[in-house]
């Protein structure tokens, strides 16, 4: 089964607080969440692969260490997800960016697929799936789906927000997908929305409504 991690440092759980307010702006809400995928992408990434290798210091030759290999691929679930991109490329900026488009049918709340783009060498690499909220877990699913079928194994999904629903949805199809997230919230209300949450992630990303 795959792990939970909740990122509870004092700097993401400050953020997150700021960015739940009701009276925080778009401008704001977009920087906070930029900084705390950032925080949160020392997490998902703290076990990349290293290897050793031979450099010069200005005083003395030595053994360092590096990543080794392909190392990351960062797909968002569009749109909310494209909020997260930017503070994970600023802490690894040799990633690729696929993009996977789902939305939330809001009569039945299933999600819909409408695009899927990745980059072509993702099954050599660590995959971090990022999407703000993980409400009922089915757009975190499929796009897992898509992913896993292009060969791809070493996938993470990271969440600012979720609820136990979501999770239990994620670790039911996907049991070998570790979970990060910055909160685990109480519940879903009767439109499948995260309580205490923060609102509609991507109309407060996008000053949509």
């Amino acid at each position: 089964m795959g792990l939970i991690h909740v990122v509870d440092h004092p700097l993401v759980q400050h953020k997150l607080t700021l960015m739940r307010k009701v009276e925080t702006g778009t401008k704001d809400f977009r920087i906070l969440l930029k900084e705390i995928s950032l925080l949160m992408g020392y997490e998902v990434t703290r076990d990349l692969p290293m290897e050793s290798i031979e450099i010069d210091t200005p005083l003395e030759h030595m053994i360092a260490r590096r990543v080794s290999g392909k190392k990351v691929a960062i797909v968002p679930i569009l749109r909310a997800g494209l909020g997260m991109v930017d503070g994970l490329l600023q802490l690894t900026p040799a990633a690729k960016v696929g993009h996977i488009g789902l939305y939330r049918d809001e009569d039945t709340h299933k999600p819909v697929f409408y695009y899927c783009k990745l980059p072509f060498d993702i099954e050599q690499r660590m995959c971090i799936v990022v999407d703000p909220m993980l409400a009922t877990g089915g757009s975190s699913c499929d796009a897992i789906d898509y992913i896993k079928k292009t060969g791809c194994k070493n996938i993470r999904l990271m969440n600012l927000v979720s609820v136990p629903e979501g999770i239990a949805a994620v670790q039911t199809r996907h049991p070998d997908v570790d979970i990060y997230t910055a909160s685990i919230d109480r519940c879903l209300n009767e439109n499948a929305y995260i309580l205490p949450g923060l609102g509609d992630a991507g109309d407060r990303i996008f000053g949509t409504k």
